[in-house]
């Protein structure tokens, strides 16, 4: 079943490279807001995960640059979402804004709040 699971998440991370969407353009001026913007998004994934290559592929449609983190694969990044967002569960985004921390999970809401914050910019 393990090897059934590995063999399914290459194919999706083929699929998406080969598939990869363009960047969004933006003048100069309007790359370094959204840049600014970004600062305080961190996105905990796992590398194969469908969701999460889903959700990366709208960061970079998008053209928003955010700190990835692998939850699978890096002990620290798995114990920092459990122990912050409070449990391992992929994609998760953290919002650091104004002093607040929010961890948004659900690749369809993740999506829907990175739509509606940058789409325009």
């Amino acid at each position: 079943m393990k090897a059934l699971r590995v063999g399914l998440g290459q194919l999706v991370l083929l699929i998406d490279f080969i598939t990869r969407p363009s960047k969004k353009k933006r003048t100069s001026a309007a790359q370094a807001a959204v840049e600014q913007s970004a600062q305080g998004l961190t996105l905990y994934q796992f590398h194969a995960c469908p969701f999460c290559v889903k959700t990366r592929r709208t960061l970079r449609r998008l053209n928003v640059p955010v700190a990835l983190r692998d939850a699978k694969n890096n002990a620290q990044d798995r114990q920092t979402l459990l122990s912050e967002g409070g449990r391992v569960k992929v994609p998760c985004l953290r919002i650091e804004e104004d002093g607040k921390t929010v961890w948004m999970y659900e690749s369809k809401v993740i999506i829907d709040y990175l739509q509606q914050r940058f789409a325009a910019a």
